[in-house]
């Protein structure tokens, strides 16, 4: 039971099914042998005779059981069908049915297709797997035509040898119909364990293409932060100013974030935030002497805020956010490792039922002109957005700027109560826009625009 229970769902199917082939297999050499045995006992009277067609059936059920066997193996693909093993079995099946045929008369009525029946059926367990289903049916026609005039030559009439021709292939025709139907069964049930195995290891490989993505993302930006303060207090150590302390301890800090952050990836549990990864961005531009503004009122086309767009940003999804806050870290990356920009402008609204966030610079213009293939970061931030069902655009824009363009569609709000609806009264102006969500508690307003620090 153990050994049972410890088997999975395709090992059953292939238990069960080969074990079927198999006990009719054997009941069937069962058969042959106490039948030869009483008929030739009977008829013949000769012991040697008796002993050699015994031992003759037992050989032929062990070839034929090996021939079931290696059948099953080539049916489901995992060897050449044995063409040479199927020919020697049917010389001993045939050896086998000799007796049978020669001792037809004496045979009792309606005993004679079953006795060749079961002659014939050890063999044809492995023949009706031929790779080629037109085959068996052409060989087993032979077979029974073969028989029929081997009857009739002994003694049969036509009409007599013909029914048992047609019994007999009854009969090994149903055995040839279940074993294949069941043979096709198991081949489907491997196929679907295959399949379940495929998955697993895509599921895998994905989750290894968002671990990486989480890293290039995480790591990205930070690295490139660390880079450039680095060289920021190495140069300013070079002019023996005190400032290059306060650099290097910004690295510290910056490095233990990144930790910190490598470690949630780890765990799987890193979002991104919208408010602080725009924070971050104003941040880190500024000390790399780029200009840098935020602006959150609504786009062009967009329906007022009645609260600023500080509260637009409030309203939106915890996993837009989270997109797009992704968004903003890698335009950055690019920014900071890309082209010579002086100003960058990043603009976050609702335009027309979606958020949409674009992060726009200038001195783009080396980038353009270098033919550098697609990267990971975009491709990534791509997967992100369609994950929300959002779409991202970035290409240059003439001259020498750069925008990238990210827009997430957002559910469609609920229809207002019928109260208020028809309160205003003909001729008012228009109602007055319901105020947007509160702030979170400990959530304070976001600047707006940061100016460019002086470069040291």
């Amino acid at each position: 039971m153990k050994l049972w229970s410890g088997r999975s769902g395709a090992a059953k199917v292939d238990l069960y099914t080969r074990g079927s082939v198999y006990a009719i297999h054997w009941g069937a050499v069962l058969c042959v042998v106490l039948v030869m045995a009483t008929l030739l006992v009977r008829v013949a009277g000769r012991p040697l005779l008796v002993s050699a067609v015994l031992l003759l059936a037992l050989a032929n059920g062990v070839l034929c059981h090996r021939l079931a066997r290696t059948a099953i193996e080539a049916y489901l693909g995992r060897r050449a069908y044995p063409g040479r093993l199927l020919a020697l079995c049917a010389a001993t099946t045939g050896g086998l049915a000799a007796p049978v045929v020669a001792a037809a008369t004496t045979v009792p009525d309606g005993l004679l297709p079953l006795v060749l029946g079961c002659c014939l059926a050890p063999l044809s367990g492995g023949h009706c797997l031929l790779p080629r289903v037109r085959a068996v049916a052409l060989h087993q026609l032979l077979a029974l035509v073969v028989l029929a005039a081997v009857l009739t030559g002994a003694g049969y009439g036509a009409g007599d040898a013909v029914a048992v021709a047609v019994t007999v292939g009854l009969i090994t025709g149903w055995l040839a119909v279940t074993v294949r139907v069941s043979l096709w069964v198991l081949a489907v049930m491997w196929k679907l364990h295959a399949a379940r195995d495929v998955e697993a290891r895509l599921a895998v490989a994905e989750e290894r293409l968002r671990f990486g993505r989480d890293l290039h993302d995480v790591l990205g930006r930070n690295l490139t932060v660390i880079a450039l303060k680095s060289e920021l207090a190495v140069e300013l150590a070079h002019r023996g100013r005190p400032e290059a302390a306060d650099q290097m301890t910004e690295v510290q800090r910056i490095a233990r974030e990144s930790q910190r952050e490598v470690r949630e990836v780890v765990r799987g549990y890193r979002d991104a935030d919208l408010r602080a990864e725009l924070d971050g961005a104003s941040s880190v531009l500024a000390a790399a002497s780029i200009g840098c503004t935020v602006l959150t009122a609504p786009h062009r086309g967009a329906v007022p805020c009645a609260h600023g767009g500080d509260r637009e940003l409030s309203a939106l999804d915890a996993a837009v956010q989270s997109a797009l806050g992704w968004v903003v870290r890698e335009a950055t990356t690019n920014i900071l490792r890309h082209g010579d920009a002086r100003n960058c402008t990043i603009s976050v609204g609702l335009v027309e039922g979606s958020a949409v966030l674009t992060v726009e610079n200038d001195g783009a213009g080396a980038r353009a002109a270098a033919p550098v293939g697609p990267g990971s970061g975009l491709a990534g931030l791509r997967e992100r957005l369609a994950a929300v069902g959002g779409s991202l655009d970035a290409g240059p824009q003439g001259g020498d700027r750069f925008r990238v363009a990210a827009r997430v569609p957002l559910p469609e709000p609920e229809d207002p109560g019928a109260e208020g609806a028809g309160a205003a009264a003909p001729g008012a102006g228009p109602v007055p826009r319901p105020p947007g969500p509160r702030l979170a508690p400990g959530r304070e307003p976001l600047p707006t625009s940061t100016e460019p620090k002086e470069p040291v």
